[in-house]
């Protein structure tokens, strides 16, 4: 049993007067209560211990566990005064009972919170002036400053409602557009979580680290978890073969910090986006977890989620209830729109998905959420204003689990018929793809490219005459902006009538669909259903996926539709980029 007690200043603690386990081992003939308990005495005199006591002064921090041999143990919390301790500060770790008493000696674990209140903060970050050229430590810090001034008021507004935890954005503390060189000054030594650390309390223990010291500060203040994007700094030398010609690792690295203000996690990002040129990638791909009183927690940055690793591991292997996603994300239909895709990820992985932007509509950079595995718990995209947006939404601690999908199982015992000549060409994100225009109110129409086929059976309120849509499939390697193995089978408005305008971004549309159903003969299960309404919007609890891989409506959609989509990732065909292929890349994007 381990308690640490503690002053605990600025935090709403009662003292505690008792903090118990309980537990019964019931059987036909006899109870055996066996209890771990933490109490004050009645005085100083140890004879006292375990009289009635009504008031204490003393404040605890940390834990209370013991090896039952038994699944039912009854937590009790206790504080002066008589009093029940408030379900956000005196919460029950995780406990885990060992049953001695069978050879097996199964672990049994069991959360004090069936669910929790989340937070994402979508935050308008304010730029340095100068991005390309160094600055001084103190100008960079001032720039950081300002941008925690905003961060801290989302934090105390979250934190008076509730939350657990908030998420901010990637680059939200810095903002982006930095050179190796001049990225430096805003860059801090974070150690590894190991070290035990809560920089509020000790903030010089590792060299000076004013922005860790200020999310610490702000996390045991407010009595919630943060999960920020800062830089790392690691020295190199000779000795290291990769070492970097001036002597150091540069990471893009996203931090947790619990409710006391401890460091619970770091994150290197592993997948750097094309023009993250002043960070390096860790050798090795890191796959970060922590757990906490309302479940088990993964963490990744931005463009990682289109890669296997970390994650895919994160949610296959390492198990986690809820994703923590700090981006910097801009927007591309017709597949690639932030709410849209990250929304398909949390239903195609089956996992909670806390996902927070960078707010700057000049790069396309907006789209927060807080998703669950069913649907969408809340969302925010808004390409018109300046500001900044807080969401909260409560989700379960541990997502129920769902049957595993066959992607296949549906399409593959679909006969496809024979379109003739009606085929046509299309390029969505300079991929090219295999089109059906869709002619009528309402059929059913079978597309393929290569090893994929892709079935629609619909029905729209209305056909059109100024609207187009069409149903595409796509199999193959998409090589700019990165390199990725896709299968995508996608119904999709095109921007005019002309077909050669199908694929293009579309914002806006007018048809409703009484009812779809998509599915694909897919060669992975890791497939992301999307869809997507008129002006960027979801359809929380409008679809539904089904165990032989259809993706359908459950009525009629609420809005016009842009895109009904399953976009699928085949990781093992994923070839590795080369010289070649970064140069052709950059060149695109400054055309």
């Amino acid at each position: 049993m381990e308690f640490m007690a503690g002053s605990s200043q600025g935090r709403p603690f009662i003292p505690i007067w008792r903090i118990s386990q309980t537990l019964k081992q019931t059987g036909f003939h006899a109870e055996t209560p066996e209890v771990c308990m933490l109490l004050k005495c009645q005085t100083p005199d140890l004879e006292t211990c375990g009289e009635p006591v009504g008031s204490a002064f003393t404040k605890f921090e940390d834990s209370l566990s013991g090896t039952f041999g038994t699944s039912y143990v009854f937590p009790q919390i206790v504080l002066s005064g008589s009093q029940l301790a408030p379900e956000r500060h005196c919460e029950v770790d995780y406990i885990f009972w060992l049953n001695t008493q069978q050879e097996a000696n199964p672990v049994l674990r069991a959360s004090s919170l069936d669910t929790f209140i989340a937070a994402v903060y979508e935050h308008a970050v304010i730029l340095p002036n100068a991005t390309l050229v160094p600055v001084s430590p103190e100008e960079a810090l001032a720039v950081m400053n300002r941008n925690l001034d905003l961060l801290e008021g989302a934090v105390t507004s979250a934190s008076k409602e509730g939350a657990h935890i908030i998420v901010t954005p990637e680059d939200g503390i810095y903002g982006f557009n930095f050179t190796r060189e001049s990225i430096y000054p805003y860059l801090e030594d974070i150690p590894d979580p190991q070290v035990n650390w809560i920089p509020c309390n000790n903030p010089d223990r590792f060299g000076h680290t004013p922005v860790q010291q200020r999310l610490s500060c702000l996390a045991k203040d407010n009595s919630i978890y943060i999960v920020a994007n800062i830089g790392d700094k690691k020295s190199c030398n000779a000795s290291d073969p990769q070492c970097p010609p001036d002597g150091r690792y540069q990471y893009n690295t996203d931090v947790v910090f619990d409710s006391k203000g401890k460091l619970v996690a770091r994150y290197h990002k592993q997948n750097l986006f094309l023009n993250e040129d002043q960070f390096n990638a860790p050798k090795e791909p890191e796959v970060v977890t922590f757990n906490t009183t309302f479940g088990k927690f993964g963490i990744f940055t931005c463009f990682d989620i289109l890669f296997h690793d970390p994650a895919v591991t994160l949610v296959r292997d390492s198990r986690v209830d809820t994703i923590l996603f700090p981006t910097a994300w801009m927007n591309v239909l017709p597949h690639l729109s932030a709410i849209e895709f990250h929304s398909a990820w949390a239903m195609g992985m089956r996992v909670n998905f806390l996902a927070s932007n960078l707010h700057y509509p000049l790069k396309k950079m907006t789209g927060s959420g807080i998703y669950a595995p069913d649907s969408p718990r809340a969302f925010h995209y808004d390409m018109k204003t300046e500001e900044g947006k807080l969401l909260l939404a409560q989700l379960d601690s541990h997502p129920h689990p769902t049957p595993v999908v066959n992607w296949t199982s549906y399409a593959s015992g679909v006969e496809a018929h024979s379109v003739g000549n009606q085929e046509f060409t299309g390029i969505i994100f300079f991929d090219e793809f295999t089109f059906l225009e869709l002619k009528e109110i309402g059929g059913n129409y079978t597309v393929c490219q290569r090893d994929l086929c892709c079935h629609l059976s619909y029905k729209m309120s209305e056909k059109r005459s100024d609207e187009v849509y069409a149903l595409g499939a796509f199999d193959g390697l998409h090589t700019v902006e990165g390199s990725y193995y896709l299968q995508i089978c996608t119904l999709l408005k095109c921007k005019t009538t002309d077909l050669h305008t199908c694929g293009d971004s579309v914002e806006t549309a007018s048809t409703r669909f009484e009812m779809f159903s998509l599915s694909g003969t897919f060669g992975t299960q890791y497939v992301f259903p999307e869809v997507l309404l008129s002006e960027i919007q979801l359809a929380p609890g409008e679809f539904q996926v089904s165990n032989d891989g259809r993706l359908f409506s459950l009525k009629p959609t609420s809005g016009p539709v842009l895109t009904v989509t399953l976009f699928g990732r085949l990781y093992e065909k994923d070839s590795a980029p080369n010289t070649l292929l970064d140069l052709t890349t950059q060149a695109l994007r400054y055309l």
